[in-house]
C-alpha cells in the first residue's frame, strides 16, 4: 500500500470551513488520505456550527482543533487548499516538497446573520459544497499524476 495523500485545508481562523474540510476529507476519503486544517490566524476552538454541522451528517470532528499552519510548515503535503478569500490572499509559508495547491472559496457561516437554525442552514449548504468538492477530490487518480496535473485537476473541481 502506497502512503497516504497528505491534504491540508486552510482558512484564516481554523475554527469552521477548514475544520469542516478535514472531518468531511476523514469521513469520504478514508485510509488513501490523511487530512489536515490549519489556519494563518486560528481563532483557538472548533465553532459551534462546525461540530453541529458535522454532528447532524453523522460525521465525526474527535480530536480536531484549532491551529497554526505554522505546525505544518515543515511537513511535507501533498496537496494544500485554501477555503476563504482571506486566507488564499496571504502570503502562506513555503511548503516542502511539490504541493498542489487550490483555492475552493467557500462562504463564512461563523459570520451568517439570521436564527441559529439559518445559520445552521447556511453552514450545512457549505458543508454540503465542500462535501461535493472532496468527493471529486477523492475520485481522482492523484497517485498518478505529476505535481502540476494534480494542481490543473484539483484546481478545476471548483470550476465544473
Amino acid at each position: 500500500m502506497s502512503a497516504p495523500i497528505k491534504v491540508l485545508f486552510i482558512c484564516t481562523g481554523n475554527c469552521c470551513r477548514s475544520q469542516m474540510a478535514e472531518a468531511l476529507l476523514r469521513h469520504v476519503g478514508g485510509q488513501r488520505f490523511q487530512a489536515f486544517s490549519a489556519g494563518s490566524s486560528p481563532a483557538g476552538y472548533v465553532h459551534p456550527l462546525a461540530i453541529e454541522t458535522m454532528r447532524r451528517m453523522g460525521i465525526s470532528m474527535q480530536g480536531q482543533y484549532s491551529k497554526s499552519w505554522e505546525e505544518f510548515a515543515d511537513r511535507p503535503m501533498d496537496v494544500i487548499i485554501t477555503v476563504c478569500d482571506n486566507a488564499a490572499g496571504r502570503v502562506c509559508p513555503r511548503w516542502p516538497g511539490q504541493p498542489a495547491t487550490a483555492h475552493w472559496g467557500l462562504p463564512d457561516p461563523s459570520f451568517a446573520p439570521g436564527t441559529q437554525e439559518d445559520r445552521l442552514a447556511m453552514a450545512a449548504g457549505v458543508a454540503l459544497q465542500a462535501r461535493g468538492w472532496i468527493e471529486r477530490l477523492v475520485s481522482l487518480p492523484l497517485e498518478q499524476m505529476s505535481p502540476a496535473e494534480r494542481t490543473a485537476a484539483i484546481r478545476k473541481i471548483v470550476v465544473t
